[in-house]
């Protein structure tokens, strides 16, 4: 195989350091803004309603999957190992989402939460894509020094383009445009990428969040009883961390099938507490039970209250790719 490097530019070779392959490497967040613009200096990108996955494929070409939280998740996704491991070059890191889409085509967090809580290929009519935007290391070089165009160039050559694999497009400049296109066909939102900029491994203002609608990751606290014939629960209690103190953010009763209902459930009793972990807050008590505050859901609502109250909020699905202590609150 040729020197995949040679597809950079000679200031972009001279960023990529030759290194032995890191066993991890902490992955870029963006940050959340309301501002959205265009520039040429930018590149926006689809964001996709999925769980970040970063793939690790060694110099004997077995691959493994890897959630941000360094959680090895490959056999909920073996369709998506095989790929790495027949289409992807021995001794890389790679960056990316995998999705499952709706009958609209939209990309869809719940639909991934069969495979994401029972492991496997569980459901065999869920067709999953891994659509991947970045790469950190590739043909003995650590390349997160290199441009962010220049590392996307790089991926796109690196990478034989066969499903369940995909390259994530962007473009240039028309933010803005791009952005209202997303919101009219359903999509979570746009992630503006400054063109110039390596990759850091923290969350860093280069990579801006656009989004549609409001989301936000919040700790489950607790659950209220159900009434009439709803099963499980009726609302679960949410919260974030701001100062060290755990902040109640209301309540979210939507959003849920009777398996997700009866699943969580079970899980909220197993951590089931006497006391309200609440540090902040007019948290409820009459018909509440507390739970220690492990798990963390994804919420999508309308906006905060003026009391610090999630509006018409409705449950995604959980997450199991970021701790509960680092729950805070966006925007």
């Amino acid at each position: 195989m040729a020197d995949l490097l040679d597809v950079l530019s000679d200031v972009a070779r001279q960023a990529a350091a030759k290194s032995s392959m890191p066993e991890w490497m902490d992955p870029m967040l963006a940050k959340l803004t309301h501002e959205h613009f265009s520039s040429e200096d930018w590149i926006y990108e689809r964001k996709l309603d999925g769980e970040r996955v970063i793939a690790y494929v060694d110099s004997g070409g077995d691959a493994r999957l890897m959630s941000r939280n360094e959680k090895d998740i490959s056999e909920n996704y073996p369709e998506v190992v095989r790929a790495l491991e027949a289409h992807a070059p021995a001794g890389c890191i790679l960056d990316g989402e995998v999705v499952a889409f709706n009958s609209q085509g939209v990309s869809d967090f719940q639909r991934l939460q069969g495979r994401m809580q029972s492991g496997g290929e569980a459901d065999d009519d869920l067709r999953i894509y891994y659509y991947l935007f970045d790469c950190m290391y590739v043909d003995g070089h650590d390349v997160t020094g290199c441009a962010q165009h220049e590392r996307k160039m790089l991926l796109r050559a690196a990478v034989d383009w066969k499903e369940p694999l995909r390259f994530t497009p962007h473009r240039n400049t028309e933010g803005e445009t791009y952005f209202e296109e997303a919101c009219r066909k359903g999509w979570e939102g746009l992630i503006a990428k400054r063109a110039d900029a390596p990759y850091v491994h923290s969350r860093s203002k280069k990579w801006l969040k656009f989004k549609c609608e409001n989301r936000q990751e919040l700790i489950i606290c607790g659950w209220t009883d159900p009434k009439g014939s709803r099963i499980g629960f009726g609302a679960l209690l949410l919260g974030y961390y701001s100062d060290g103190d755990l902040v109640y953010a209301g309540e979210v009763g939507t959003g849920f099938d009777d398996e997700t209902l009866r699943n969580l459930h079970g899980r909220l009793e197993r951590i089931e507490r006497d006391s309200s972990p609440f540090d902040r807050g007019d948290v409820p008590t009459k018909g509440v039970h507390f739970a220690t505050p492990k798990l963390v859901g994804e919420v999508a609502f309308t906006e905060w209250t003026r009391d610090g109250r999630l509006r018409h909020p409705r449950f995604k699905g959980l997450r199991r790719d970021k701790s509960a202590r680092d729950v805070r609150r966006e925007g």
